[in-house]
């Protein structure tokens, strides 16, 4: 038999897949639980959502309150790093059932003695298990419950807030009920808050020709620093396959001198814990990392797990690897690319375990060396169980790890990857461009339950994708692209110069880059700034100086009578920062509009003066109505308001 319960506890969110697995937050963030709580017939019922960090021995106690229609809230924050536990609990609260009984007969100018001489049993229970501050109170009201002379006195006490409240502190939960616990995961702050950059260290070099070094790339820090960028990631950095190997805009067959895509991994001089000897060593890229950090910057390093034909894992690991009948391994393909220079990894291995160990350990050899971000490159051809397990292997003793995962694909995919333990994921952001898919694609992203575990990164560009509108496009284009990223989505990145500099030369017909750096060394000026780069420097300021824009689910978008101009309001969890941002989407022509601000959600009545400063040009606007004429022009196709109530 089923043991004895009453109260029902249903529609518990917010949780993924009935708990399978577990929402993220980021520390000191809020974790607001909703439930369905009811009770048969008309008792009066309280509610609980109990939490605790893995590290507690105790749980903590939040009371619910009822909002409506049997729905129950409650909100805690976590505060540490690491895995925490929550359920909610349910109960009929006799001791408040019998004070809102007593209420009710009082107010129907009944009699209550025989209602007053019950009530003594529940103030008895609460000194009893107990005792404390409240008890000389308890104390006297068993007596003037008890007696008739005291009846006044004891009818103003029994219906009184405080002994209501002490009800409230000291619940009795005679057959409570408890659902299933959920997790939450929480990270550090830079899950949810990231500005990257990227950029080939190999293309680093001050002069025309040379192969660039990690001593180049020190030399690049300030400017990383200087627009803003907290984390500097690198296409890999080991040695590149020789067989196969791929010539200049990937050609099949390499020539003299070419120096092949960093995404064939390995060759005689070694594969994944190795670095490729004219990038420098690894004493030489350690101080990088250090000296990064020291500028606020942390190095990211690409993850990409396959290997060149020369990979040494080829001659060491024959099993993992599946072979044809001609003793060749088919190379990797995506349909319509091919990746003739490298050998996918055959994950059904009977040896996968040693195959995964090994994985492991390409991780903790870097984050030894004090890598601590990782972008994991086509998480999506490998099983989400592996992920699953090695991602949660690093977390337990590596808290601080980051996981980008790099998967353009099907949304369930993408979505399943989140769902496995991925930090951070890439998104269909660089291919939105018009009003509606805009919206549509961050409503999806911020009021569904991919809120709870999919932290989208928003690139405008990738070594592997220039996308249409930026083939041809002018300086106001890039300029909303960033704009976009920056205030839509908490962590964003670009990959430079390319971005900033606006080359945007295509292969005819495709989103791939003509002379593309996947396959040779580019020479930068790295000294020329331009309004981009100043721009891009400024909304990063920004960006760092408003926890509005350190978030990306505090999102309502506002109702602006053109398509070519998006409005949204964005704020922190308490409030305190609350800003206005509109992008005329038009990078051709002026755009005028009327924004209609989210007054209620502003708290603040039609004719209330709102200042609003512009943070970008400097420039404040005083409105007083709920309707406001915006103007805006491809010379600066954007406003960034604070708003000042």
């Amino acid at each position: 038999m089923q043991d004895q319960r009453r109260v029902v506890i249903d529609y518990v969110y917010p949780k993924i897949n009935d708990g399978n697995f577990y929402i993220k937050r980021v520390v000191n963030e809020i974790v607001s639980v909703d439930a369905h709580v009811l009770v048969d017939g008309h008792d009066v019922i309280a509610a609980s959502v109990l939490y605790k960090h893995e590290s507690d021995k105790n749980w903590k106690e939040v009371r619910m309150h009822h909002v409506v229609n049997d729905e129950w809230n409650a909100s805690f924050t976590v505060t540490k790093q690491g895995y925490y536990t929550y359920k909610v609990q349910g109960w009929v609260d006799y001791a408040l059932n019998w004070q809102h009984g007593i209420e009710r007969k009082i107010d129907d100018n009944q009699h209550v003695k025989s209602e007053l001489l019950e009530g003594i049993q529940f103030v008895k229970d609460i000194i009893d298990k107990n005792p404390g501050n409240d008890t000389a109170y308890l104390e006297h009201l068993q007596h003037i419950f008890a007696n008739e002379h005291d009846y006044d006195e004891a009818v103003k006490e029994a219906t009184s807030k405080k002994l209501h409240n002490i009800f409230v502190k000291y619940p009795q939960k005679i057959l409570a009920n408890t659902s299933k616990d959920y997790q939450i995961y929480v990270d550090r702050l830079k899950a949810r808050f990231s500005t990257w950059y990227e950029f080939f260290p190999r293309s680093a070099s001050e002069f025309e020709g040379p192969h660039g070094t990690f001593k180049d790339c020190e030399r690049l820090l300030p400017r990383v620093a200087k627009m803003g960028f907290d984390t500097l990631y690198f296409p890999p950095i080991h040695p590149i396959g020789e067989v196969n190997r791929k010539g200049k805009n990937n050609t099949p067959t390499a020539q003299q001198g070419d120096v092949g895509s960093t995404w064939g991994v390995g060759s005689h001089l070694g594969g994944h814990k190795a670095i490729h000897p004219q990038l420098g060593t690894l004493d030489d890229f350690k101080a990088l990392i250090q000296k990064a950090k020291a500028l606020g910057i942390e190095i990211a390093m690409d993850y990409a797990l396959q290997a060149a034909p020369d990979h040494t894992w080829v001659k060491e690991h024959p099993q993992w690897f599946k072979w044809r009948p001609d003793g060749t391994v088919q190379y990797a393909e995506n349909p319509p690319k091919k990746y003739q220079d490298i050998l996918p990894i055959y994950w059904e291995t009977e040896d996968y375990k040693n195959l995964w160990e090994e994985c492991l350990s390409i991780l903790l050899y870097w984050i030894d060396c004090g890598i601590n971000v990782f972008r994991v490159d086509n998480p999506h051809t490998k099983p989400y169980y592996f992920w699953n397990w090695i991602i949660t292997q690093v977390k337990a003793k590596h808290p601080d790890v980051l996981f980008l995962a790099e998967a353009f694909t099907k949304p369930k995919v993408m979505q399943q990857l989140g769902k496995q333990g991925y930090t951070q994921s890439y998104t269909y952001f660089t291919w939105r461009n018009n009003k509606h898919e805009l919206i549509e694609y961050v409503e999806e992203l911020t009021k569904t339950d991919q809120r709870e575990y999919m932290r989208p990164n928003f690139w405008p560009n990738t070594p592997d994708i220039n996308p249409l509108h930026l083939q041809g496009a002018n300086e106001s284009k890039y300029i909303q692209r960033y704009v976009l990223a920056a205030t839509l989505s908490s962590n964003i990145g670009i990959y430079g110069p390319v971005f900033e500099y606006m080359i945007d030369e295509a292969i005819p017909g495709k989103e791939e880059y003509l002379n593309s750096e996947k396959f040779q060394i580019c020479h930068y000026d790295w000294t020329k700034e331009n309004k981009l780069t100043t721009l891009i420097s400024k909304i990063n300021q920004i960006r760092h100086e408003h926890e509005a824009l350190q978030q990306t689910n505090n999102i309502k978008f506002c109702h602006i009578e053109n398509n070519n101009l998006l409005a949204f309001y964005k704020w922190n969890d308490s409030k305190t920062n609350e800003l206005l941002i509109i992008i005329s989407l038009d990078p051709y022509y002026a755009q005028q509009g009327s924004v209609q601000v989210p007054l209620n959600d502003l708290n603040v009545n039609q004719g209330h003066q709102l200042q609003m400063h512009d943070l970008v040009t400097g420039s404040v606007y005083n409105w007083y109505n709920e309707w406001n004429f915006v103007e805006l022009h491809p010379t600066l196709p954007f406003h960034i308001f604070k708003i000042k109530k």
